[in-house]
């Protein structure tokens, strides 16, 4: 696919940008980062993950000290009580292990299918597509999707995406999105697929007729 070719030449690097070290933290990381950036989740984790260290110590949490040390990732009283929940839960179910299906992860309080899908590519390997709101906004733009509710996006992609390279791809569009096809304004002749984007094209076909 073009799209997958131009954004691997842009960023041969394709790493997420939440910081952590095992499964868990992943997991977590991921709840924190609804509504919030990763810079600031990666600042609150560092803390959070050094007083828990464990899935287990996070199950016996006492939720208003999360909540405590979360607070500044926005909407802590929910974060805090899912990422506690959710823990006990893993405890409970999965003996201590995260699981590495989307259909297992999404049981688990607080977790959809963005978070789960981030979690089986990164963490297991897995064919994965992460539909968050750059994925979604450019894949629009692009004229590869045409909806901008997540899980019918991720249904749309999974037909065209290799499998092997979907979840590098997810993460490309997201360093894309906030270095050159921005919201508000998308850079689209600094754009390295501008040649086969529908917005692009229609965006030089307006000013060619102006």
């Amino acid at each position: 696919m073009l799209a997958v070719e131009a954004l691997e030449r842009e960023y041969p690097d394709a790493v997420c940008s939440l910081e952590y070290q095992v499964p868990h933290e992943l997991l977590i990381s991921t709840r924190l980062a609804a509504q919030c950036t990763d810079a600031r989740v990666n600042i609150v984790t560092k803390d959070l993950f050094a007083k828990y260290r464990s899935i287990e110590d996070f199950a016996n949490a006492d939720i208003d000290e999360v909540k405590a040390i979360v607070k500044p990732c926005g909407f802590f009283n929910t974060k805090a009580r899912d990422i506690v929940n959710m823990c006990k839960k893993i405890m409970e179910d999965y003996n201590g292990q995260v699981p590495d299906s989307i259909e297992e992860l999404t049981k688990l309080p607080g977790v959809g299918r963005k978070t789960a899908n981030l979690v089986v590519g990164d963490i297991f390997g897995k064919p994965a597509v992460v539909c968050d709101t750059h994925c979604i906004r450019i894949t629009n733009l692009l004229g590869l999707t045409t909806t901008k509710d997540p899980g019918k996006c991720e249904k749309e992609l999974r037909p065209i995406l290799p499998p092997e390279k979907s979840n590098d791809f997810c993460h490309r569009l997201v360093l894309h999105g906030r270095a050159v096809c921005k919201a508000r304004r998308p850079d689209c002749a600094g754009c390295c697929m501008q040649e086969f984007c529908d917005y692009a094209l229609s965006r030089l076909q307006t000013a060619g007729e102006a």
